[in-house]
């Protein structure tokens, strides 16, 4: 088998590349249980996308972040941390401007007045942050509780297991894996002896 990080040739038997350490028994899975060629579908296209209604386009777009792990919370904490990024900046905009344009106007005392205004152009990221703050503090806290009614409201049947999301890029989870690193590592050690 060729490998697909670093293009060496690797026997079968080996579980994972000894040049650069990639899981070719994953790969192998991923090969052998590949779905069979389908009909071309048009509605399967970025053209079928095109003629969907607005309401359809939203649904889909749903669908694909609740995929990927994108929960109302998470954008509700993603948008205050955004706002409180973009105050600190505004902020930290004003108070350098208001120095700096001091210091201008200290050495050119001629200087237009409305040099003594101009860290006001700050407040503009300040009241943006503030707002995305309130936004996410208060109206998307009412979003958050529509989402969790939706999903009380959704029954699973008892054997049909709950769908699984892909746990967000933020997280500090690790996914569960069927293979692993240390699986026959240590076939060159020899048996210690037994006194």
């Amino acid at each position: 088998m060729i490998c697909p990080g670093c293009s060496s040739n690797q026997i079968d038997e080996v579980k994972f590349c000894t040049v650069c350490g990639a899981n070719l028994q994953a790969i192998r899975q991923i090969l052998t249980t590949r779905e069979p060629e389908q009909e071309f579908n048009w509605g399967n296209t970025w053209v079928a996308e095109m003629f969907m209604s607005a309401s359809e386009q939203k649904r889909r777009r749903l669908a694909m972040e609740r995929k990927s792990g994108i929960t109302p919370e998470i954008k509700r904490y993603t948008e205050m941390k955004a706002g409180v990024i973009v105050s600190s900046v505004g902020l930290g905009a004003s108070i350098f401007l208001f120095f700096f344009m001091q210091g201008v106007i200290l050495a050119n005392p001629g200087a237009s007045p409305i040099l003594h205004y101009i860290w006001l152009s700050g407040v503009i990221p300040i009241f943006v942050g503030l707002a995305l703050i309130f936004n996410g503090y208060f109206i998307s806290k009412k979003l958050v509780e529509l989402d969790k009614r939706e999903s009380e409201s959704i029954k699973f049947p008892v054997n049909e297991p709950r769908p699984t999301a892909i746990s967000a890029p933020d997280t500090n989870e690790f996914g569960s894996s069927p293979f692993s690193v240390t699986e026959h590592s240590t076939r060159h050690l020899k048996a210690p002896d037994k006194k």
